[in-house]
């Protein structure tokens, strides 16, 4: 037979594996002409004839039949083409079988059970029936007999549904030649079947979603056969019969199963429950957990176990689960609670002040508890500072004899005035102070002194940790990383606004140390109204200036400690300001003490004169200076930010009134001849006198003795003596010379004032005057004045003498030529009288003359007409000769100078 057509050829299949009654699509070519065309369809030996759907000449659409072979191709046979070939082939799967009561989308051939019947467990009633290969691979039976597995495995079974299941006897018995490959494929079979298990309905749907809809698709074209019909409403109809057979065969159906499916809705209600227990035991154990992990201190574990349950449950609907949700949240308020109340308890650590703040940031504690223990912390440093100070005011009344102003001076646990900081900026003490004295000399420490050694001590024990907060506040470390992210922004507001409130604390902290401290060591620099709060000592004895060194030597230390911190000056000034006075009030005690020795020491002048015809006093005197030196020796050393102590002394002593000065001794020449002999107790000073003091004592420090100082400072191995030198001498200039100026102004301006006056006295005028005589008073008395002025400088000290009078002859000489330019004309009579009083000025101050007020004196000779004729410049003479002659004695300390000056 001839074919008039190519034979069928099949090329593609989908799906290409599949279980039987799988529904397939064949694409191809020549497929058939048509559906009769199509007389034959076989995949894997199975003909699937009946089922198949032509479509197209391309395209069959069919559904598998049970095959022997596991795989093999699809054949197409036609009328027209004959027996056709394939270029792919067919996978068949193994159907799994399916239980009594499982869902199934399609029929399910029940012959299964029955062969299943005549296995060894037969036994077993149907609901308890299982899959005879739960690996899903081929089971190859063991040579080992049943007696040596069950002694082997004591009280275990190979049956997969026992309690005492044991998976290894399971394998002995059923797998032993197994290879391992074969074994990782039952591996990934049995997760296959947990997940089908695991997805429930949802899998069965989407199973069975083509046979729903074919069924849909059947039942609709009934439908519709039915209608076109006309025989859907007539009682008796096909289709009223067969709805009550199907309803028959449900209720029948019903009453068979109910008991069955009564207790196996039971059961899975129990075992729902059970997995719903199981699945949230841990939102249910929750409560209790808590409560035993906070009695144990096992914070994290509680805040860990809190935002697991909070990110799970904290949003739920479910009632059981809200239940029991509020009972953690209730619990973890009381958390917040107790671990609060662990944050402001004092006294305790950083540690644990961050640790419980980073605990209460994570469980999103309301407020700022980290500002809270800042707060905390600061009333706890302010009531231990009082604290302190009571204590020791209390001890000191009950024990008041144990109180004495002499220094342990070999008690190793007291600093050296020259102690210094060590790296971790804390209180180590040096050695002692280095002395001569002998044991005997042991006291016990002032209490006023002791307590500036403990409130420092306890200061530097809390701040830095206080500090230490604020700086890990300030920068976010005590805060977790959740927590930090979530309140980053608010954080940062608050850090913003509290800045000023922290700095504050920082200043009432110091305020009250140096207050405190204050009212110990200087009682008499704190207000009336506080003395009650910071002071309260009652004592009468002040401390010597041994105790007020070592005092200052504690809060330099805790200045330092403070600085080491980071602290910023500005907090730490009232601090700086207390050791100044401290050094100021040491320097007046022991300069007071040295005074005394010093007026002590007249007494013993033996008036034994040396070589050089000096005595034994000078060396004496010097002795005293340089021990008071040694024992000042850390209080007069500058540290850095400190003032220097001698010039704030010297300002003070020069600017106080009179009524304010109580320190006689300090205002006396130390470079006087006449220091031991012409100064008496009653001895007063005006005010230009002890301004001439200080000058010339700044001329002797300038000139001597802040030489010796550094020589001393020198054989003491001070470093840096010449910058030190170099800050005090330009310090002491600048001192000298406002002071200088002082002086002058207050001498000078009342003579230059009374130059015009006196000029013009009696209605004088320059262009009708009487033919002079010789010099007029008001230069007579502007002579006198300037003489009273070298007398008061003379008196004090002769080297001051030329630079005062210096001055002041510039200061007249230039007001003379002022005058003498604003004169409009002068007659030969005036003229005359105008020259002969210049000259006599300017030859009688000759010595003091200098280059400005020589040209002065040349302006105002230049303002007057020239002498005409020789005899006015005789009579000039002749007078300028009577005045020095009448003027002699008055003119004598002119003269001397100028006799002094050409010897030197």
């Amino acid at each position: 037979m001839s074919r008039s057509r190519q034979p069928p050829l099949v090329t593609g299949i989908s799906p290409n594996e599949g279980i039987p009654w799988t529904k397939v699509t064949i694409r191809g070519e020549n497929l058939g002409t048509g559906p009769t065309d199509l007389i034959g369809l076989t995949i894997c030996g199975h003909n699937c004839l009946l089922t198949a759907e032509w479509m197209s000449a391309s395209k069959i659409v069919c559904r598998v039949g049970q095959a022997k072979n596991d795989k093999g191709d699809i054949i197409v046979t036609t009328k027209s083409g004959g027996r056709g070939t394939s270029t792919v082939s067919f996978k068949l799967l193994k159907p799994e079988k399916i239980g009594i009561l499982d869902q199934s989308a399609v029929w399910v051939d029940e012959m299964n059970y029955y062969d299943m019947r005549t296995d060894r467990n037969k036994g077993i009633p149907p609901l308890s029936l299982r899959p005879a290969n739960p690996l899903g691979i081929e089971i190859e039976k063991s040579k080992f007999s049943q007696k040596d597995l069950e002694m082997l495995f004591h009280g275990m079974s190979a049956d997969f549904t026992s309690e005492n299941f044991s998976a290894a006897w399971y394998l002995i018995e059923n797998h032993s030649n197994t290879s391992f490959e074969q074994l990782k494929m039952a591996v990934a079979n049995l997760k296959r079947q947990a997940n089908k298990k695991s997805e429930g309905s949802l899998a069965y749907v989407k199973g069975g979603l083509s046979t729903f809809f074919e069924a849909q698709d059947a039942l609709s074209a009934i439908h519709q056969k039915l209608e076109a019909d006309g025989t859907e409403k007539v009682e008796g109809s096909m289709t009223q019969k067969l709805e009550n057979v199907l309803n028959r065969a449900s209720n029948t159906a019903d009453t068979l199963f109910q008991e069955v499916l009564g207790r196996k809705d039971k059961a899975d209600s129990t075992r729902n429950a059970l997995n719903v227990l199981q699945r949230f035991k841990f939102l249910f154990n929750l409560p209790l957990n808590i409560e035993r992990n906070i009695q144990k201190g096992d914070y994290d574990v509680v805040i860990n176990d809190y935002e697991k349950a909070k990110s799970l449950f904290g949003k739920t609907e479910v009632q059981v689960f809200k239940k029991y949700y509020a009972e953690v949240e209730t619990r973890i308020e009381a958390l917040r609670e107790l671990l609060l109340d662990k944050l402001l308890e004092t006294p305790s650590t950083l540690h644990d002040q961050k640790r419980y703040i980073r605990y209460l940031s994570d469980l999103h504690t309301p407020g700022d508890p980290a500002w809270q223990c800042i707060g905390a912390q600061h009333k706890w440093i302010l009531q231990l500072m009082h604290s302190c100070k009571e204590g020791y005011v209390k001890d000191l009344k009950a024990n008041p004899g144990l109180h004495s102003p002499m220094l342990d001076l070999d008690n190793d646990t007291r600093p050296s005035m020259l102690g210094h900081l060590s790296q971790t900026a804390s209180l180590k003490r040096g050695s002692s102070f280095q002395s001569g004295r002998d044991d005997t000399w042991r006291y016990k420490t002032p209490h006023r002194v002791a307590f500036v050694e403990k409130l420092t001590k306890l200061v530097l024990s809390q701040l830095p940790n206080f500090w230490k907060l604020w700086i890990s506040y300030v920068n976010g470390s005590l805060f977790s990383e959740t927590a930090e992210k979530s309140g980053q922004i608010e954080r940062s507001k608050n850090v913003r606004q509290r800045q000023n409130d922290f700095k504050k604390m920082i200043q009432e902290v110091m305020h009250s140390l140096v207050k405190l401290a204050r009212g110990a060591l200087l009682p008499l620099s704190i207000r009336d109204g506080e003395a009650k709060q910071y002071g309260g000592w009652e004592v009468k004895c002040e401390l010597s200036g041994q105790w007020l060194a070592h005092a200052i030597q504690t809060v330099r230390l805790t200045h330092e400690s403070l600085t080491a911190l980071e602290i910023p000056n500005d907090l730490l000034q009232t601090i700086q300001d207390l050791i100044l006075d401290l050094r100021v009030r040491c320097v007046m005690v022991t300069l007071q003490h040295t005074a005394e020795e010093i007026k002590r020491l007249a007494e013993k002048e033996d008036w034994i004169v040396d070589n050089e015809g000096l005595t034994s006093l000078p060396c004496q005197f010097e002795q005293c200076i340089v021990c008071s030196l040694q024992s000042l020796k850390g209080v007069l050393e500058c540290k850095p930010g400190e003032a220097s102590v001698f010039i704030y002394c010297l300002e003070q002593l020069s600017t106080k009134p009179d009524a304010d000065i109580d320190t006689t001794h300090l205002s006396v020449d130390v470079s006087s001849p006449d220091l031991f002999g012409s100064i008496h107790e009653d001895f007063s000073l005006t005010s230009e006198q002890r301004l001439l003091i200080v000058l010339s004592n700044c001329c002797f420090l300038e000139r001597h003795t802040f030489l010796n100082i550094a020589e001393h400072f020198e054989k003491h191995n001070f470093q840096g003596i010449e910058k030190i030198t170099q800050v005090s001498m330009a310090s002491l200039k600048e001192l000298d010379q406002r002071l200088f100026e002082n002086y002058i102004e207050l001498k000078a301006d009342p003579i230059v004032g009374s130059l015009e006056p006196g000029i013009y006295a009696g209605y004088f005028d320059w262009k009708d005057c009487l033919p002079p005589t010789g010099v007029r008073n008001y230069l007579k008395e502007a002579l006198v004045n300037i003489i009273a002025v070298h007398a008061e400088v003379f008196t004090v000290s002769k080297e001051l003498v030329p630079r005062v009078l210096s001055k002041v002859v510039e200061a007249v000489s230039e007001e003379l030529s002022r005058l003498m330019q604003c004169v409009s004309s002068f007659s030969r009579n005036g003229a005359l009288q105008a020259r002969l009083e210049i000259c006599a000025l300017r030859d009688t101050v000759a010595v003091y003359l200098t280059p400005e007020s020589k040209s002065s004196f040349k302006q105002a000779l230049e303002a007057l007409p020239q002498l005409s004729s020789g005899a006015d410049k005789k009579l000039l003479e002749e007078l300028l000769n009577k005045f020095k002659s009448s003027m002699h004695l008055q003119l004598t300390c002119f003269q001397a100078a100028s006799s002094t000056m050409m010897k030197t």
